[in-house]
């Protein structure tokens, strides 16, 4: 009995797609000065031998893995969907990593997926294992993004890959895609998107690379040195060495009451409080104060050369 004509349909767009894959692949893997198939293409070429699997045979070689452990039977689920792989890996082509290894990251996440795949549930492979082939490629892109970890947050990873999509569909549809419109399609407050955005757009740079075409200058070259040059290292610390001379002879200038308040008040280690001091000198707070203004005072006009040498330094 013949087939329905459902089924011949079915049939003939199998085969038209596989003939066009066949035509990309032969694009991308030959070119008139290269002879040599580039290693997408090979790959291409190599995966496209696989034959596909129905529904019973899925369900049959599913069984065979869960309960025995069959190789061939996991070999033959995996091989017959990587082509799947290759068409989630091509969506995320934009994000600036190589699509091969997308690809590679994406077949660990499929056989993940066949691994744990239950033929009960009666779902197709495929339905079941898209969502662990997306796991393992966005990770991979997290990780690929920068050196500093970036999308350890649900936050972070949700604006990581919907940011793009959901400025680009409030533009279609005519509205600024403002940050607290985006704030609020995407669920997070809007200095939070701000935040997250600025870490998505600067990728990182080293600083080996050419700070232009066609020079050898690098960017670590273009960088400006702001450390001190040795005369002005020289003339600082000559300048300090003077100033702690300058702050010893106005100590000395003090009378023993007045040098022990400043010292017990500004130079140890723990500050001493009015009353502390009040209590061993035998006089009031306020009295303390009085004597700690007057010593101040004291000690400013001796060091007010200093600020004048500093001020025209």
């Amino acid at each position: 009995m013949a087939p329905p004509h459902y089924v011949q349909e079915m049939q003939l767009a199998v085969e038209g797609a596989r003939a066009r894959r066949l035509q990309i692949c032969e694009a991308m893997s030959s070119r008139p000065s290269d002879p040599q198939p580039s290693p997408l293409g090979g790959y291409l070429h190599e995966i496209d031998h696989f034959p596909l699997l129905t529904p019973e045979e899925e369900h049959g070689l599913a069984v065979r893995w869960q309960r025995s452990r069959d190789v061939e039977a996991g070999r033959r689920l995996v091989t017959a969907n990587l082509r799947f792989v290759v068409k989630i890996a091509f969506e995320y082509r934009t994000y600036g990593v190589r699509l091969l290894d997308l690809i590679q990251e994406g077949n660990l996440g499929l056989m993940v997926a066949v691994d744990r795949f239950d033929p009960r549930r009666r779902v197709r492979l495929t339905t079941y294992a898209v969502w662990w082939i997306r796991a393992y490629i966005q990770e991979h892109i997290r990780r690929s993004w920068s050196l500093v970890r970036f999308g350890t947050t649900r936050a972070e990873q949700r604006c990581f890959y919907r940011l793009r999509r959901e400025r680009q569909r409030l533009e279609r549809g005519g509205t600024s895609a403002d940050p607290v419109r985006l704030a609020a399609a995407l669920g997070v407050r809007r200095e939070e998107l701000e935040s997250i955005e600025s870490r998505i757009t600067r990728r990182d740079v080293s600083l080996d690379d050419p700070a232009f075409t066609d020079t050898e200058e690098t960017r670590a070259d273009r960088i400006a040195d702001d450390r001190a040059g040795p005369e002005a290292t020289v003339a600082e610390r000559e300048l300090s060495a003077e100033a702690s001379r300058r702050v010893r002879d106005a100590l000395a200038y003090l009378d023993p009451r007045e040098r022990a308040i400043i010292q017990r008040r500004f130079l140890n280690r723990r500050a001493a409080t009015l009353k502390e001091i009040g209590e061993s000198f035998g006089i009031s707070r306020e009295r303390v104060r009085q004597l700690e203004a007057r010593a101040k005072a004291k000690m400013r006009a001796r060091l007010a050369p200093l600020r004048e040498q500093r001020a025209v330094g």
